[in-house]
């Protein structure tokens, strides 16, 4: 299994990385991939990714940090080339549901990451919530560039994930998708083909059930693996050989 998001640098798995990651190698995950949501946090990220071979990392800037932390693609470019195991951008988009930073902070950030990925081909790690309309419609003006989309723990309408796969983006299923009120989600993801899905935690953020209001780890994604092979219809086995292979497809060809 690989983790496709998860927040190393964030408590309480930062002060507790040794177990956690013995809990990922024991739980079957083979690599994870740890988020940038600011400067303070890739300056994390940055150790992290040498703390075990099984830890990749991104650079970005989270929508919710865009007014404070502003970013050019130029940066972001030149932080990809600073250490082969930064695989991704991100995580970067729209959040207009908490509104933390103004929305055309958010708007030009976004931006500007995407100018990073067309530059690099490096896939582009994307936050949307509430923001449906507003994330399409940019990702849609780079269409013929052909940017290699990941949508993070994706939550969105029926609609939307058809409007995003005419853009061939990729989409991430969290412990969301074990909640009981997340039926339409589910079908949502019933209806994704197999060969654009991935899994992951958002770990420390929304542990799945069985564990729903602990603190979320990486080696829980076990449970979202699961619930996601009985939505599909398919064994656990060929859910996880398939989102693994995805997420090798994307992020290392």
């Amino acid at each position: 299994m690989i983790d496709s998001h998860c927040h190393l640098d964030h408590e309480p798995l930062l002060s507790d990385l040794p177990n956690v990651i013995q809990r990922s190698k024991d739980a079957g995950i083979e690599k994870l991939l740890t988020i940038s949501t600011s400067f303070e946090s890739f300056s994390r990220v940055k150790d992290l990714i040498n703390r075990d071979e099984m830890i990749y990392g991104t650079v970005g800037i989270h929508p919710h940090e865009s007014s404070t932390n502003i970013i050019t693609s130029k940066q972001i470019i030149d932080n990809l080339n600073e250490n082969l195991k930064i695989i991704g951008i991100g995580e970067t988009g729209l959040d207009f549901y908490y509104n933390n930073s103004e929305k055309d902070k958010q708007i030009a950030s976004f931006k500007e990451h995407i100018e990073a990925s067309i530059k690099t081909n490096v896939p582009l790690i994307v936050h949307s919530r509430d923001a449906e309309k507003e994330t399409f419609e940019i990702l849609n003006d780079y269409k013929n560039e052909k940017i290699k989309i990941l949508m993070h723990c994706f939550t969105g309408s029926k609609a939307f994930s058809e409007k995003l796969l005419t853009l061939n983006s990729y989409f991430s299923a969290s412990g969301i998708i074990t909640f009981k009120n997340s039926l339409d989600l589910q079908e949502t993801f019933k209806s994704i083909p197999i060969d654009s899905i991935l899994i992951e935690t958002d770990s420390p953020f929304l542990a799945p059930v069985p564990k729903r209001g602990k603190k979320n780890e990486p080696s829980f994604i076990d449970f979202t693996a699961a619930k996601l092979a009985e939505i599909k219809n398919i064994s656990k086995q060929e859910l996880i050989k398939k989102t693994t292979d995805n997420f090798n497809n994307l992020f290392f060809n």
